[in-house]
């Protein structure tokens, strides 16, 4: 079933009472990530509680019903911060709303960590011309986050006997950086 482009869906940042979707939200995610065949890092829904309760979280609803939802982590203390997790529900999808998610857990990554390089991996080509509008880069793995609990979250990725295999050099994901500083600099 397709969605009318005119439905109204809210996209905000998640509130404690949203917690209330975090099974949810997972389901969502581990069913998105059996369909590409690649990996959305897995996560537990007390993970994805703690998100929404700390205010790192992007939901969209539609009414009472959950149509997408994106969260954000830092990394080496502060220096870097990912947007991850970003799922739109079936039913909402081809609307857009993956670009006002991700737009919007940009605008809520620059608030809260203004200093911080903004980054993610993703093997789909739609994130990757929403992060280029966004300002991201393509960059090498070794332009990212060398926290090894970041690359942790990969091991579930069915792909992830790549990364290893090249000591985290290259996978199927393509990396992409924001970096506050120089696009600070940059003219446009």
């Amino acid at each position: 079933m397709q969605v009318d482009e005119t439905i109204d869906v809210a996209v905000l940042v998640a509130r404690p009472e949203h917690a209330a979707y975090a099974e949810e939200i997972c389901a969502q995610m581990e069913e998105a990530a059996k369909v590409r065949g690649t990996g959305i890092a897995k996560r537990a829904p007390e993970y994805v509680r703690k998100k929404i309760e700390q205010g790192q979280a992007v939901i969209a609803l539609c009414g009472r019903d959950l149509a997408g939802f994106c969260y954000i982590e830092s990394w080496d203390t502060k220096k870097y911060v990912a947007n991850s997790g970003l799922i739109v529900c079936p039913e909402y999808r081809r609307i857009g709303l993956a670009r006002r998610l991700k737009s919007e857990a940009f605008q809520l990554s620059r608030a809260l960590y203004p200093d911080a390089k903004i980054f993610g991996i993703t093997t789909s080509l739609a994130v990757m011309k929403i992060n280029s509008d966004l300002g991201y880069k393509p960059v090498t793995f070794s332009e990212l986050t060398q926290d090894d609990v970041f690359w942790k979250g990969c091991q579930s990725c069915p792909n992830h006997d790549v990364l290893e295999r090249t000591k985290r050099e290259y996978c199927l994901c393509t990396g992409m950086l924001f970096d506050p500083e120089k696009a600070d600099k940059d003219p446009k």
